[in-house]
């Protein structure tokens, strides 16, 4: 009854989330994990856990913390996301009391922040689903191989407009894509843990240096070389090509969509208020909330702040789906993990 009282406690204070911001700041130092920072893949965990939404339906969200379940992070959009949820492991066992739909979410804000980002507003009171009767289904989240028609599909169906899917697709200025998760690979800025306005200052600078590229697998992208001689004589290798999805280019090619990515490589100012309030926006999609803030929907309202037993802290990925994953990600992701958690435990590979 004791445990059962804890997981149903009051919404955490003030003071505690204070905490658990400093714990999520002392763990983005990474460095055998991608760049040397976890900020991107948190970023992307909370992105996916809240784009899942449907306004017509009013279901999906950041609510329930529906990717603890086979259901809905086994899909192949979520590949690799099991690397963020265990980097939050250790800050869920010093603070079990904290639902995984709130400290996913809350990880991105302090995330985006520490890399110099802006404030994002962020409030608590998610509970975590106690099944998986109401995880979305699959196919709700962007498919970078696609085009602004599908943008607005996906981004519409949340009730966002095109202003505000360009400036959602400025998170792509963090991180990199890896051919065993989404099938794309590389980075779309040369610094893929600063956030900065510079994919679209290096979306819209290189419109015409793009090039098509088909990768081993078979998916297509974009790619540009930035031809530093100073830098490839300094360390002897050529710098890294830059890549950008086909969604990345409909930016540009859409006559609704380039104009802001043209003010937003202007002004970072702009571009960092706009993202501000569209992402706090994409956190509390699906949400409903009293006067006080209190969080009102019925899974909150039957089962209090329901705080979900701590998971494991080993990176697992979901059983293979089969022949629809590109590139039957799952397989590849297991062997990866094992790599990884060996070198973070110091083995030797």
């Amino acid at each position: 009854m004791a445990q059962d009282n804890q997981q149903q406690q009051q919404q955490p204070t003030a003071a505690q989330l204070e905490d658990v911001k400093a714990a999520v700041r002392k763990l983005l130092h990474q460095p055998d994990y991608d760049d040397g920072s976890a900020g991107p893949v948190l970023v992307r965990l909370a992105w996916h856990s809240a784009g899942t939404y449907c306004k017509e339906t009013n279901t999906g969200g950041s609510n329930g913390a529906g990717m603890r379940y086979e259901k809905e992070g086994g899909d192949p959009a979520n590949a690799g996301l099991q690397h963020a949820r265990a980097f939050l492991e250790p800050v869920k066992a010093k603070f079990p009391w904290i639902t995984y739909a709130d400290l996913w979410t809350l990880a991105a804000v302090v995330a985006i922040r520490e890399m110099g980002g802006p404030d994002i507003p962020w409030r608590g009171g998610r509970t975590d689903f106690t099944d998986d009767t109401k995880v979305p289904p699959r196919g709700r989240l962007p498919d970078g191989a696609q085009g602004a028609e599908h943008l607005r599909h996906v981004f519409y169906r949340m009730g966002f407009n095109d202003q505000e899917i360009v400036a959602l697709s400025g998170a792509h200025n963090l991180g990199r894509c890896h051919s065993d998760r989404s099938g794309f690979e590389g980075k779309w800025v040369n610094n893929p843990t600063r956030f900065s306005n510079q994919y679209f200052r290096v979306l819209l600078a290189n419109e015409k240096a793009w090039k098509r590229k088909r990768l081993p697998n078979g998916v297509e992208q974009f790619v540009y070389v930035e031809e530093d001689a100073d830098l490839a004589a300094e360390d002897g290798e050529k710098p890294e090509e830059l890549m950008m999805l086909p969604t990345d280019m409909a930016l540009l090619s859409d006559p609704g969509f380039r104009p802001w990515v043209e003010k937003y490589a202007e002004d970072k100012d702009l571009f960092f208020d706009h993202f501000s309030k569209v992402f706090s926006k994409l956190l509390e999609l699906g949400i409903r909330r009293d006067a006080s803030g209190k969080v009102i929907n019925e899974e909150n309202v039957e089962d209090g702040y329901r705080s979900a037993p701590k998971k494991s802290d080993t990176a697992t990925a979901p059983g293979d789906q089969g022949p629809g994953q590109v590139g039957h990600e799952a397989g590849p992701l297991k062997e990866e993990n094992e790599k990884f958690q060996r070198r973070k435990n110091g083995a030797k590979l």
